[in-house]
């Protein structure tokens, strides 16, 4: 019942290297059955290459200051209003409003910068400033997002949100 036991009863090191290849060959055996059996699916696979593709190490990360949701008080009667959103990175501020139509929104101070909305496996379009900082994206993002707005030779992202 105890291989690595010699005759002697004195453990057997000449065992060990037999074993550690034997459980090599067993972990690859099970990688390749779950790899047919239980594949990774797609989209789960592009979140992840883009997880790791996020991981900028010059990037510098806004922090949600300001959500509508959380901090402003309620107006009774209002319906359907937008949520308003203020990421602050440094010196730069990033307002936006979020709609059923999309979003759209302002970098402060102004500058041009160009602006991807990542949310989940989708490549967002990139969207480009005008000279005062303004953006608008016509598609509202769906579940989890955040902004990556790359300015001349820095990159920042926002915090992600759930919608």
């Amino acid at each position: 019942m105890n291989d690595d036991l010699g005759d002697d009863g004195v453990f057997d090191e000449e065992a060990l290297p037999d074993e550690e290849f034997a459980l090599d060959l067993l972990e690859e055996e099970l990688r390749q059955a779950a790899a047919i059996l239980d594949p990774v699916p797609p989209a789960l696979r592009q979140i992840a290459v883009e997880a790791f593709a996020l991981h900028d190490l010059d990037s510098r990360i806004a922090e949600l200051t300001f959500d509508s949701v959380v901090d402003a008080l309620p107006v009774r009667g209002a319906t359907g209003a937008p949520r308003m959103l203020t990421f602050h990175a440094g010196e730069v501020t990033v307002d936006v409003e979020l709609t059923a139509q999309g979003l759209m929104g302002q970098v402060l101070p102004p500058r041009t910068a160009r602006i991807e909305v990542l949310s989940g496996p989708q490549a967002g379009s990139p969207l480009t400033t005008d000279d005062m900082g303004r953006f608008t994206y016509e598609t509202a993002p769906a579940g989890p997002f955040a902004l990556r707005l790359r300015t001349g030779d820095e990159v920042i992202v926002t915090d992600w949100l759930t919608v």
